[in-house]
């Protein structure tokens, strides 16, 4: 069993990257036993195949400019990565202009002011759900010269 389990982890990186705990989860669901899991996931991290630090760093890249910090923070504590690793990546956004993602993607996203409250509510709102924060969101709209603005 343990050669097939190990061959199904391997299997399973070769198309993406998993954080340690996700990768055990899926070998769990496909009837493994937990002990024999954890024995495989060191052999492999060992031998370099599993990382969490790498996993985290591809999030932090695949994310970054798409979404905030605390969407990029929140998905790596879900995918329960080791919390040094995760720091260590999330480290690589501590310099980065947060007000200027948001806007730019505001941008490509709808281009134009909001013309009532209903449509700039649903603006906040996407920034929101991408991990902004609200002051960041109520920045690029008055940025962007919301309703209020004009009047």
């Amino acid at each position: 069993m343990r050669p097939r389990l190990k061959a199904a982890a391997i299997r399973l990186l070769a198309r993406r990257e998993y954080a340690r705990a996700e990768l055990s989860a899926r070998l769990i669901a496909r009837g493994a036993a937990r002990a024999e899991v954890e024995q495989v996931l060191d052999e492999l991290q060992q031998s370099g195949y599993l990382s969490d630090a790498r996993f985290a760093q591809a999030v932090v890249a695949q994310k970054a400019g798409r979404f905030g910090k605390r969407a990029i923070a929140h998905e790596l504590r879900e995918k329960k990565v080791d919390p040094a690793a995760a720091h260590d990546a999330m480290a690589a956004l501590a310099n980065t202009d947060e007000l200027g993602e948001a806007t730019a993607l505001w941008q490509r996203r709808f281009g134009n002011a909001p013309k009532d409250e209903r449509e700039k509510a649903r603006q906040v709102r996407f920034l929101l759900s991408r991990g902004y924060g609200l002051t960041i969101a109520l920045k690029v709209m008055r940025a962007a010269g919301t309703a209020d603005d004009r009047d």
